[in-house]
């Protein structure tokens, strides 16, 4: 544990000197530089911290140390949030990425990182006035009326609520202006801070993690590719009774900007607060099956599924939001993933290491252990429930249990390569794993699940 700690410190240390290498050669007066300086400060202070406790550790009692470390994680968390916070762009998706991943880092980083699924900072109106007005004319020309407050603001864009000249309500995002430069740099930081950060996660494929989370962040910048990703999922889920989709509006749409038909709702969250049992049920098991057919049918997934991209309206049927950040299969690898689900219900150990390779992943010693262990941790809930005829999602100490598992098992053996689209979906299902736990529905398994696993 000590070297481990070590490890992780070392590698801070290395990436602080090496961002404060980068912010000399870009300027004291660049915006750039100064990004970099708050980063790499934030990562000092982090090593600061830990250092410090090391020592200090020593004179202290066990019980007293693990309270002491835990005031020290807190405190470390939260100097993360700020800085995501402050930084926006890709350090906050980072941010809200890491808070999906109570299997990655320490139970008190994941609570205070669990704020940046919510609103970000809203950008001034006169600036979003500027991207509207530079991609589609003037406003007053386009519209009949807009809303200067947003509706909702993210890290790279936010949403303002609007009246089309023909009397059409409609939701209009717009792009923070400057962000794809900030992206391009941000994505930078990310990887070098990853390097730091490998000491305390698990052993993992980290270079195929970053190119994902590359691509994934870069495809949110491409307005005119979401709504055309939007068209098509409005298209598969026609059909899906309380499943709705937004469309989008042509001709209000440009290069940073994406109008598109207006849905009332409630954030899913607000709503899930104050239902009942029986409707939380109903709206979860909705949610779990939109994503099921969505990997295991559509081969097209939104990969971004925090609260914040999903309402519920007073009928109660649930409207997808935001769909930048897209995932693709082609028919093999969705057959693939569809055949795993199938295997490890079987308890089919031997033909589920063959899939695993052949869906490429790949363990240390070429043995499926580990493998098998990550498949436990998604998909026993999913076991249990053909047994019992119900899906119930594990109590929190359940999931820890099984993730300590699983970090068991990597450290052993670990992970050396896996397949870029599973970073996606254990993204997905890592946070739509923290909506389930908090609130724990149950799910009809033989009509929410099981028809989408033998189709």
């Amino acid at each position: 544990m000590i070297s481990e700690v070590n490890e992780f410190l070392t590698g801070i240390e290395k990436t602080a000197w090496e961002l404060r290498s980068i912010s000399d050669e870009l300027g004291d007066w660049s915006h750039k530089g100064k990004r970099v300086s708050a980063t790499g400060w934030m990562l000092t202070k982090l090593v600061a911290d830990y250092r410090a406790f090391g020592i200090y550790s020593a004179f202290l009692t066990r019980k007293k140390s693990a309270e002491v470390r835990e005031k020290l994680h807190r405190r470390n968390a939260r100097r993360f949030y700020d800085t995501s916070v402050a930084q926006k762009g890709a350090f906050l998706k980072l941010g809200q990425m890491l808070s999906a991943r109570p299997d990655l880092l320490p139970a008190s980083w994941v609570a205070q990182l669990a704020g940046l699924q919510d609103d970000a900072p809203a950008e001034p109106f006169e600036s979003i006035r500027a991207v509207i007005e530079a991609e589609l004319g003037p406003i007053a020309e386009r519209f009949r009326s807009f809303d200067e407050v947003p509706l909702a603001a993210a890290s790279i864009g936010q949403v303002h609520r609007a009246v089309t000249r023909d009397g059409r309500e409609v939701a209009v995002k717009v792009q923070r202006p400057g962000i794809a430069e900030l992206i391009e740099h941000d994505l930078s930081l990310l990887e070098v801070f990853l390097e730091a950060m490998k000491g305390m996660l698990p052993p993992a494929d980290y270079p195929t993690i970053t190119t994902e989370v590359r691509e994934r962040v870069r495809g949110e910048l491409d307005y005119p590719a979401e709504a055309q990703s939007m068209t098509e999922v409005a298209r598969f889920f026609e059909d899906m009774p309380g499943v709705r989709v937004p469309r989008p509006i042509g001709e209000l749409c440009g290069a940073r900007v994406l109008t598109a038909e207006y849905i009332e709702g409630e954030k899913i969250t607000t709503r899930l607060d104050g239902a009942s049992p029986e409707e939380r049920s109903e709206i979860l098991g909705t949610l779990l099956e939109v994503y099921l057919r969505q990997i295991l049918e559509a081969g097209r997934f939104q990969a971004d599924p925090h609260p914040g991209n999903f309402l519920v309206t007073r009928a109660g049927d649930l409207v997808l939001l935001d769909f930048g950040c897209m995932r693709l299969l082609d028919d093999q690898v969705r057959l693939g993933y569809r055949e795993l689900v199938q295997l490890f219900l079987a308890g089919d150990r031997e033909r589920l290491a063959a899939l695993f390779e052949r869906l490429g992943f790949q363990t240390r010693s070429g043995r499926p252990d580990t493998l098998q262990a990550f498949a436990g941790a998604l998909l026993d809930g999913f076991r249990q429930a053909a047994a019992k005829g119900t899906f119930a999602w594990p109590t929190r100490e359940e999931l820890f249990a099984s993730a300590s598992g699983v970090m068991a098992a990597a450290q052993d053996d670990p992970v050396t390569r896996i397949p870029p689209e599973f970073v996606m979906i254990g993204r997905v299902f890592g946070t739509l794993g923290g909506l389930f736990q908090h609130y724990r529905p149950q799910i009809d398994y033989a009509r929410r699940v099981l028809p989408h696993l033998f189709k």
